[in-house]
């Protein structure tokens, strides 16, 4: 029984891990040279390439993490001294997102201490690390 507990603790710590950055991308070829220019050229394919998101840094200062900047001035985002420790860590998870959503649902806008600002794209990516899996809570329909 004490291998079965032992087990388990050990697979929760793994599954609570922060997932490694993604690679950058390797050119697989290499630059190609300028062809001459002819009178009848047909227009390029556009190409959209998307840029990486950068994320916030996860270097926090000492202090508060994140400032909600409305209308009626900058106020920072205070947290339970539990809640902030877990943040300070892993910014992607539910506590700390709630905050945040609560600052934007005010007409706000996020900004950590360094001032770099969290958007909702910083949150979809967030979201996607954590594959978040989000239940819908009983409406009272039947």
């Amino acid at each position: 029984m004490r291998r079965f507990i032992a087990l388990a603790l050990v697979l929760t710590a793994a599954a609570c891990q922060q997932a490694p950055p993604p690679a950058p991308p390797v050119a697989s070829k290499p630059p190609v040279a300028a062809a001459p220019a002819t009178s009848a050229r047909e227009p390029a394919p556009a190409t959209v390439a998307k840029a990486p998101l950068a994320l916030p840094s996860l270097e926090f200062p000492s202090g508060p993490l994140y400032f909600c900047q409305s209308s009626s001035g900058r106020m920072a985002i205070d947290y339970e001294p539990r809640v902030e420790q877990l943040c300070r860590r892993h910014p992607e998870m539910g506590p700390c997102q709630y905050e945040r959503d609560a600052c934007r649902a005010k007409g706000g806008r996020v900004f950590t201490a360094r001032n770099e600002e969290v958007t909702a794209a910083v949150e979809a990516e967030y979201d996607r690390i954590v594959r978040r899996v989000r239940f819908q809570g009983d409406s009272g329909k039947k």
